[in-house]
This record gives structure tokens, sequence and C-alpha cells, in this order.
């Protein structure tokens, strides 16, 4: 059954009160999606709406003035570009979760969502503790405070990894013992790493997803909750596909310029040099002491500077 079109109206008792199907959607209900090399899951429970159900909104709204003036993905794309969001507000999806507590609450802080979650006082724990994939080991980033870049020696790498699982067998050992000793549950998890799994229940409408992915999916964020939301994506993806090609354009894969930014790439195009045009649109590059700055406004317009330039030169490329 292909995916139901909703009748264009400017009223919703004229529309037709069809539950949207999405075919690809449907092939993905209880059907695991598995990230962080399968220590982790994604899965879609249900979801409420489609792509038609936000042209169905916004044209409640805008009423017939819009019909004319653009067809459906041209309108969803007008929407997303000019942050009209409460249409996307009508497309919802439950998933079901197993992921790592220290994950979770990153996670929670996007409380934009209903949540339900597996209680350990009421359950036991289950035995499923995530050990990181050596790639997944880095140091602490120079620049980024919160973040991980770089090498470690091998053995360090090796050393850790191994330590973890140890550590998380003999957790979870020690939780046993002192369940069978009569210790109650919501006491005896404290010995838990926060690397153990937990599982929940996440319901949330399109726009706050969005948005969540928009923070979540950026190289900036964790490896372990970017993997996760990264599968997430390929849910999403299937159900709203015009939704979520218009995010990738107009927010995930945008570049976006403050006011100091654009005088200063002005002043670039203009034939000021990059430090010259910097100093005069007050973009600091470098400390009193004539050190490199390594985090703020500056640097941060250098690096979408070098993406603006990587881009011309693809589309240059693209046109030899």
């Amino acid at each position: 059954m292909a995916a139901s079109k909703i009748v264009d109206s400017d009223s919703p008792k004229e529309a037709a009160m069809i539950r949207p199907r999405v075919d690809a959607a449907e092939k993905l209900i209880g059907v695991r999606q598995e990230a962080l090399n399968g220590q982790a899951f994604v899965m879609l429970v249900d979801y409420m709406g489609n792509d038609d159900a936000v042209v169905q909104a916004a044209r409640v709204s805008y009423g017939k003035g819009t019909k004319t003036a653009r067809d459906d993905a041209g309108l969803i794309r007008y929407l997303m570009r000019h942050r009209h969001t409460t249409p996307f507000e009508m497309v919802e999806f439950k998933f079901a979760m197993q992921i790592p507590i220290f994950v979770a609450r990153q996670w929670i802080r996007h409380r934009t969502a209903n949540v339900n979650e597996y209680s350990l006082r009421y359950s036991e724990a289950k035995d499923i503790a995530y050990i990181p994939e050596p790639r997944a080991v880095a140091p602490q980033s120079k620049s980024n405070r919160q973040g991980r870049e770089g090498q470690l020696p091998p053995e360090v790498v090796g050393a850790f990894t191994n330590d973890v699982r140890e550590h998380s067998k003999r957790s979870y050992e020690l939780y046993k013992k002192y369940l069978d000793a009569g210790v109650a549950r919501e006491l005896a998890r404290i010995v838990l790493p926060v690397n153990f799994s937990t599982e929940w229940y996440w319901k949330i409408d399109l726009h706050n997803l969005f948005h969540f992915l928009g923070l979540r999916l950026d190289a900036h964020a964790q490896y372990e909750i970017r993997e996760i939301a990264g599968a997430i994506a390929k849910i999403v993806k299937a159900v709203v596909p015009v939704c979520y090609q218009a995010f990738e354009d107009f927010t995930l894969n945008a570049i976006s310029l403050s006011k100091k930014e654009e005088g200063a790439l002005t002043a670039i195009m203009g034939g000021a040099t990059i430090e010259e045009a910097c100093a005069s649109a007050g973009l600091q590059l470098t400390r009193a002491d004539g050190k490199e700055i390594k985090t703020g406004e500056g640097p941060e317009f250098l690096d979408k500077l070098s993406k603006i330039r990587a881009a011309a030169m693809l589309r240059d490329v693209s046109m030899v």
C-alpha cells in the first residue's frame, strides 16, 4: 500500500481522516537498528504522520495561498528554511532503545520528549556493559574540553578496554552477590558503572527530534551518542524523506554566519587578508602575547571559511 495522501483542505473537518502509512516505515517497526558494534540499538515502535501531515498542518494555517505558490516539497522546504516549526510538531515517533547509562544521562537533557525508563528498583539489571571499540578510545581534545581527538598508544588502548571489561564483569558479580544476600535492588545497583545498559521508550515530535539530531549528529557530539543518533536518523529519513532532506539542507549541513562573520567574509571578498578581515570584524585569532587562540568566534569562523572554500572547490571541479 502506498503512502496515503491527505486531502488538501483549509479545514480539518474536510480532510480525510486516514492514518498515513509509509511502506518503508512499516518495515522498520519492531526491527532493531544496531549501533556501537551491536552494543546498543534503536527500534521504531510507532509513528504518527508523514510528509503529507506536515503539509496538511501548514495549509490549515496558511490557507489557499500556498497551493498555487509551491508544491508539497517546496512548502516543506519553505517551512524549514524560514523556521516555521509548528507543522513539524504534527509528526511523532516512538522508539524503544537500549543504550549505555552514560549516554542516557546526556540524552535526557533533551527535555522535549516523553520517556519511560527500565527501572532498576523494580527489575534486575541486565548483564550488558558497553566496551568501547579500540578506534573509539582517544585522548582528551585540546580544543574541545568535553571531547576527544587524536590517538593513544596501542598499549594504552588495549589496557583500557581490557580493564573496562574486567571491571564490568567484577561489578556485575558484586551486584548479583548482594542481591542474593538480600540487599534491595534499589541499593545494590550502586555498584554498577555507567557503561551498563538501560532501556526506555522515547516519544518525540519531529520538530524536537530534528533539534536533537542537529546537536547529536554534529561532529562535536560524543562519539557514542552520535552513533546512536545516526541509527535514529535512518528511521526518520524513511518516515519523512522530504522533511529529512530539508533538515539536511537547511540545518544539518548548512553554514550559518553571525553579523561579525558576514562582515569578515565581505572584507575577504573585497580583497582583505583573513587576518585583516577578522581584525576589522572583531573576530579574535590570537592572544595579546601573539599565541594562536584554539576556541572562540575567530577559530570557528576559520572553520566555516574552510568549509565554504571546500564546497566552492568541489563545485569548480564538477563544472570541469
